[in-house]
């Protein structure tokens, strides 16, 4: 497909950041080796003179914690490039290749496995990438009880999206209800150490917004305040928000949202398709092609079944703008999205 980039290209953002954090560990390292043996002792308590003003500036990505401006937690290395490749930059084969090699004893790697999983429908792997995320996370229960408990309600969340794959929603309905008890338990105690936590706004935020477009009894509109008062980073707060005025139909303010998302990762193109799908579903179809056509650019980066739908999704469209007979473009489109 002409304007397709390579699988593993990266934007020069994204290079930086990762450039940034090989610079924030060659720092730490030189510190260290300058201390000699007494160098962790002094680092800890912050007596290594220029080092520690080295460090200090460039504590933002040393310390790798992609949803706290200010007193980050201690957060993977590498699952926070992950993290960055996949919401910031859309590129979901530079973040799978950099969760080859991520933290294991990072509850983030295992949580973001199981998205790619589930995207990509490979449920052996949801299922074992789940429980990993809930075990990791009860391994740093006592360090960072406010992640733990936020990372062991994404493990029995993800769980229980295994489960329904393999049981089916009607049997494995009592053991869904058991696992939605034991998420919202787990975000309740993260809550009560930090209610305004970033993290926890954003990851409860999302997983709201997906029992609200499965569930009957969840109202997207709480997802929408939840992320709005305080979850980070910004442009994936947004995308969650026009996600809830979309499902919403609340077309108008869906398309602020994402626009004030673009406005941080303009080359995103999960953006450029949520915003072609609003503007579909707002009637103003003409306005959508330049989008899903932008987005097809990079279709090479997306998660298979994701540029599956993007692609017969700008071929449904664009044939309803030229009147294609239904039957005949059904077939055109199916056969490009393969």
């Amino acid at each position: 497909m002409q304007g397709m980039k390579e699988p593993m290209t990266m934007s020069n953002a994204m290079k930086q950041r990762l450039k940034g954090s090989a610079k924030a560990a060659m720092a730490s390292s030189l510190c260290l080796v300058q201390g000699g043996r007494s160098g962790l002792k002094r680092l800890a308590w912050g007596a290594l003179g220029g080092c520690a003003i080295a460090l200090t500036s460039l504590s933002s990505v040393a310390l790798a914690d992609p949803f706290r401006p200010s007193n980050p937690h201690n957060v993977g290395d590498r699952a926070e490039a992950a993290f960055e490749a996949m919401f910031g930059e859309g590129d979901y084969v530079v973040a799978q290749e950099i969760l080859s090699t991520a933290e294991e004893d990072e509850p983030l790697t295992h949580a973001l496995r199981s998205v790619l999983a589930y995207l990509g429908e490979d449920w052996g792997i949801l299922g074992r990438s789940a429980t990993r995320t809930r075990e990791t996370a009860e391994a740093i229960e006592s360090s960072d009880p406010l992640r733990a408990n936020l990372y062991m309600a994404m493990g029995h969340f993800f769980e229980g999206a295994y489960i329904a794959q393999q049981d089916g929603l009607v049997s494995a309905t009592p053991t869904l209800l058991q696992k939605l008890q034991q998420v919202f338990s787990h975000l309740n105690q993260a809550g009560q150490i930090d209610p305004n936590d970033p993290e926890l706004n954003l990851l409860q935020g999302y997983m709201d917004l997906m029992l609200a477009v499965n569930l009957p009894f969840s109202d997207p509109a709480d997802a929408i305040a939840r992320l709005q008062a305080n979850g980070a980073p910004s442009y994936l707060v947004n995308r969650g928000i026009a996600l809830g005025y979309r499902d919403l139909d609340q077309y108008n303010d869906a398309l602020i949202a994402v626009d004030q998302a673009l406005v941080e990762t303009p080359e995103n193109p999960d953006l450029l398709y949520l915003k072609a799908q609003i503007l579909v579903l707002s009637g103003r179809e003409q306005e959508s092609l330049p989008l899903f056509q932008e987005a097809l650019a990079d279709r090479d980066q997306l998660v298979k079944q994701v540029g599956n739908r993007l692609a017969w999704e700008e071929c449904r469209t664009r044939n309803r703008i030229n009147n294609v007979p239904d039957a005949q473009s059904r077939t055109e489109c199916r056969a490009l999205a393969q």
